[in-house]
């Protein structure tokens, strides 16, 4: 299986490049019968296309999806799901004056060192343009673990050095009334002042989303080498931009003792619960049944006006600054994102348990 599939059981497979005539991608292994609201799906598609604020690529495409196969009647038939997205607005010359040189910090000379060829045109099949056919696979795969109380939800919790602190579970209609997927307005503010401080620059800025997944029942997850939490950092390392993902308590684990972080079990109505839950929801691996949490941790775009030292092909040193279309911050348009991923993940590993045991709570 290449790297342009995820999922063992609930399988995406995704193809096109920034500007191809469409990308698109296959599902399969989705469950037969289940009755598909194709307007929620492109709903998802809206919430993550660019064109939308101050603070987005003004590269404007509806994103309209066009579904293939795999769906008869309004339901799933069980075979594979073949979707497009055609590419409306592609502008291939805002990117004539890169062919030659390599931009800092981005996939130009390591996909030319990997292929022997590469295509500059907003960077193929590295563009964010891509995580479109990832956000329409996990708007279907939402819909199938909502039969089963599955939930998740993600939003900005930290765009440059602005944190927001609250412990509150937003409702996902307040995550994205927000322009940059900042649920709370006084942190919002704030962020949204730094980003237009770095774009005024020509520079931009880095960030973490945050991630929770509720209802998940205990047992999700093989031990060893395919666990929970694992296969999550894989799906959320696998966006552009990620450069690291903390569960529950993340970095406190490195400096604080056993004794303030574990988590006591208790029984409530019959329920096994922990009393607190810097696990995060996953121990050992697998799911314990409290809510999974995780920290995405975005590097900023490496697309910026500001002049950045740099070479060519030839060696050659140089100074770039770069025009055309970018989003001076990934986490805004990475939230819808996060969601998918965790939710291709998650209805894998429902799938996987379904099998395995007959006994289990899924």
């Amino acid at each position: 299986m290449g790297s342009n599939t995820f999922g063992k059981l609930f399988c995406l497979t995704s193809f096109g490049e920034s500007h191809a005539s469409a990308i698109g991608g296959v599902i399969d292994g989705c469950p037969a019968g289940l009755e598909l609201d194709l307007g929620r799906i492109q709903l998802e598609l809206d919430l993550r296309r660019p064109g939308q604020g101050d603070f987005s690529s003004p590269r404007f495409e509806t994103d309209q999806i066009q579904i293939l196969s795999g769906i008869f009647e309004g339901k799933t038939t069980g075979t594979p799901i073949a979707f497009l997205i055609p590419n409306k607005n592609q502008k291939p010359s805002d990117y004539d004056a890169l062919k030659d040189i390599y931009r800092p910090s981005h996939a130009d000379f390591v996909y030319e060192k990997k292929y022997g060829i590469r295509d500059y045109r907003g960077s193929g099949r590295a563009s964010a343009r891509e995580t479109a056919v990832r956000v329409a696979a996990g708007a279907l795969a939402r819909q199938f673990l909502e039969q089963y109380g599955i939930k998740v939800l993600a939003w900005a919790k930290q765009i440059g050095p602005v944190q927001d602190l609250s412990s509150e579970i937003p409702l996902r209609a307040a995550v994205y009334a927000s322009e940059i997927r900042a649920p709370f307005a006084e942190s919002e503010q704030k962020m949204k002042q730094h980003l237009q401080r770095l774009k005024n620059e020509g520079d931009a800025a880095g960030g973490t989303v945050h991630c929770i997944i509720q209802g998940l029942p205990a047992g999700l997850g093989e031990p060893v080498f395919d666990k929970l939490n694992a296969r999550l950092a894989s799906a959320f390392m696998g966006i552009n931009a990620a450069k690291g993902v903390l569960f529950g308590a993340g970095m406190d684990f490195a400096s604080k003792a056993a004794g303030t972080m574990n988590d006591a079990w208790e029984v409530i109505d019959g329920q096994w619960k922990t009393k607190t839950n810097h696990s995060g929801g996953i121990q050992a691996g697998i799911s314990n049944g409290m809510d999974v949490h995780a920290d995405i941790i975005f590097k900023a775009p490496s697309s910026i006006q500001k002049g950045q030292l740099t070479a060519t092909k030839n060696g050659k040193q140089d100074v770039l600054s770069i025009k055309g279309r970018h989003d001076p911050c990934v986490v805004p348009r990475a939230v819808p994102v996060v969601e998918a991923m965790a939710l291709l993940a998650i209805a894998d590993f429902f799938l996987l348990q379904s099998k395995q045991s007959r006994s289990a709570s899924v």
